[in-house]
């Protein structure tokens, strides 16, 4: 292993990296890509994971992943959703979709795994 590699995964920087190796996995990938996953704007959460169902003119109907419940919220409400393999980044310049339901959730993520987040 190269001294940078070897650097990267120093426990002492548990707290600031994380093992890759644990999100790429093609079975998660796959079903990520079947369940067409958005962010949609919430009251008090700021932005939930959703499912599309359907979409008729500017409106999109989407099924909330955590109640299941089916909602209707304007296209331009809704935001694009990471494949798993960026969860918990440490440099949010690598998120393929870069907004701000996005970065909130990655930081939130990172947060709650004791993740430190440093710019």
């Amino acid at each position: 292993m190269a001294d940078t590699e070897k650097d990267r995964y120093d426990p002492e920087l548990k707290y600031l990296c994380v093992d890759r190796n644990n999100f790429n996995d093609p079975a998660t990938q796959a079903e990520w890509t079947q369940k067409r996953l958005v962010w949609v704007p919430h009251e008090n959460q700021g932005f939930v994971a959703a499912s599309i169902k359907g979409e008729r003119g500017d409106e999109v109907e989407v099924e909330l992943q955590e109640t299941g419940k089916r909602t209707t919220v304007a296209k331009d409400d809704i935001q694009k959703m990471n494949p798993p393999k960026f969860d918990k980044v440490e440099d949010m310049a690598e998120l393929t979709c870069l907004n701000e339901a996005c970065v909130l959730h990655n930081l939130k993520d990172r947060y709650y795994s004791g993740l430190i987040y440093v710019s």
